[in-house]
Parts: C-alpha cells; sequence; structure tokens
C-alpha cells in the first residue's frame, strides 16, 4: 500500500504541492546560489545573516550587499540603503535562489548600494500576514543600525559602517513590492499591525487606508507591456498620484515584455535599461520635505 506521504491534499499549480501528510514540496526556485564575498564580475561582496531568532525558533534570514568600495577610508565610505523583498505568490523563491540573487547583485553594483535581501516566512505553512510581519520585522532590525533611531551600534557592521540611513529605499518584485508597499504604509501611520482585509493585496480597495499615509517621500513604479498585472500598477499610480499624497510618484513601462522580465534574462537590453533607471532613482537627490 502506498504511504500516505505521497498522497496529494491540494496543489497550487506550478508552485507547490501539499500532501497529506502535511509536508509541502514546492516545485519551482528552489535552487541555492551561495553568497560571495567579492563577485567576480561586478565586485560586490555578499553574506548571509540571521537577523533574528523568533520565539518559536524559526529564524528570520537576509542576504547582505556590499558594494565595492572605493576609498581607503572604508569604514566611513556611504552608500544608499535597499530594503529588498523578493516576489514568488508569498509561496516561492528566497533571496538565495539564482534568480533573486543574480539580479540584485547586478542592481547593487549598478546602482552602488548596500542592499538588504529579506527571507520572509511563506505560504501555506505561514499564510499572509507571516510575510508582512516577518518583513516589517526585518525593517525594524534594519532601522536599529541608525544613530537617528537611537542606533548607530547594531550587530551589523556592513550597515553601521556603510548605510546612509538618509537615503533607504524599500522594494520588490511582484509580491515583495506588495510588501514594500505595505511597509512604507505601515512605517506612514505608525501601525505595524496585519490582518487579513484585503486592502493589502489590493491598496486602492474601496474603504482601504488612504494612500495620503504612504511614509516615503518618492516612488516609482515599474510594470511591463504584456504583464496581465501592467493595469492594477497603472491604478495604483494613478491613485497615487492624484490622492494628496506629498511625494512624487513615478512610473516606467517596459514596451514588449512580461512579468518581472528582469529576473529572467538579465543581460537583455531592456533589463540592463531597468536597472539603470532604478540605479538613477536610488541616486538622485530626495525632495525636501514639504
Amino acid at each position: 500500500m502506498e504511504s500516505t506521504k505521497q498522497e496529494i491534499d491540494y496543489e497550487f499549480l506550478p508552485r507547490f504541492r501539499v500532501y497529506k501528510d502535511g509536508h509541502v514540496e514546492r516545485l519551482m526556485e528552489t535552487d541555492f546560489v551561495p553568497a560571495v564575498s567579492n563577485d567576480p564580475i561586478t565586485r560586490v561582496s555578499s553574506k548571509d545573516i540571521t537577523l533574528f531568532q523568533e520565539p518559536n525558533n524559526i529564524n528570520i534570514s537576509a542576504r547582505l550587499y556590499l558594494p565595492k568600495l572605493t576609498t581607503t577610508t572604508t569604514t566611513t565610505q556611504k552608500f544608499p540603503l535597499l530594503v529588498y523583498f523578493h516576489g514568488g505568490a508569498f509561496c516561492i523563491s528566497s533571496p538565495f535562489t539564482s534568480k533573486h540573487h543574480n539580479y540584485v547583485n547586478a542592481l547593487v553594483a549598478e546602482a552602488n548600494v548596500v542592499a538588504v535581501s529579506v527571507n520572509y516566512r511563506k505560504a501555506p505553512e505561514h499564510p499572509i500576514p507571516a510575510a508582512y510581519e516577518d518583513s516589517w520585522a526585518a525593517l525594524k532590525w534594519v532601522a536599529s543600525h541608525s544613530s537617528n533611531n537611537g542606533g548607530g551600534g547594531g550587530p551589523e557592521p556592513w550597515l553601521n559602517h556603510h548605510a546612509d540611513f538618509e537615503r533607504v529605499f524599500l522594494a520588490g518584485d511582484s509580491a515583495g513590492a506588495n510588501i514594500a508597499h505595505n511597509l512604507a504604509m505601515a512605517a506612514g501611520s505608525g501601525d505595524s499591525e496585519f490582518d487579513n482585509d484585503d486592502p493589502r493585496v489590493n491598496p486602492v480597495v474601496a474603504g482601504g487606508p488612504s494612500l495620503v499615509g504612504l511614509g516615503c517621500r518618492r516612488a516609482l513604479v515599474c510594470v511591463a507591456e504584456n504583464d496581465v498585472l501592467k493595469d492594477r500598477g497603472w491604478v495604483y499610480y494613478n491613485a497615487l498620484s492624484k490622492c494628496g499624497w506629498m511625494g512624487v510618484a513615478e512610473i516606467i513601462e517596459t514596451d514588449g515584455e512580461d512579468h518581472v522580465f528582469h529576473l529572467h534574462d538579465l543581460q537583455s537590453e531592456k533589463a540592463k535599461d531597468l536597472i539603470g533607471r532604478l540605479a538613477a532613482f536610488f541616486n538622485r537627490d530626495m525632495p525636501p520635505l514639504p
């Protein structure tokens, strides 16, 4: 008689399969690329760290990236800080897959930023709001390194020595972009409670919180012409532009491409163009506070 381990309870194809004994088999984006101390092509260094351990012994981890240092006083060179959240429908992938590692590595090299790529818990074992809660906790851990937040002596020397906390960016692809939005809303409102209300997934739903409270000064929305979610990106951009938010919203639409196209072929001209435009966005002077 076949073991119940092989009996399928339900599937979410092509992403994962859940068996009746409770174990989950992920069917894509499960590869692991190790961090490198000095990438031979980009000269970006990366390392994996555990940010903290939850009371139930679940580790919240991240991959850190440091661009090539060009000064002799390496402890004082500061870069913009990027906190990045990977996509994957809240259920697959990680910062350690080849797709996401190679992309963030290339973006760090082009933009000259320090990056923290967060590994949050995923469904179905950990349904929403676990991804938001982990990402918010990771953002608070990052903020603990800022002298303006009573820190400056956090546990991670790369952030203490090289992160410019006057230039902090939240970014992500697909589900990760949704996480970035929700964290910016939480930062603007001071409310870190995440529940199962639809406005988390659809920021412009009727009755949802006003985008006026978005806790940042600039926002860049990136969509692709053939992406089924393109129209939602435009709706979000238009809502942000018209709601009375005091920041500056921009949008980029890439012709002839599909969902997260830049992750699948980093060497394509359109992917390189998008990375270049992101780099310019990160390094542009901040607008004055209203």
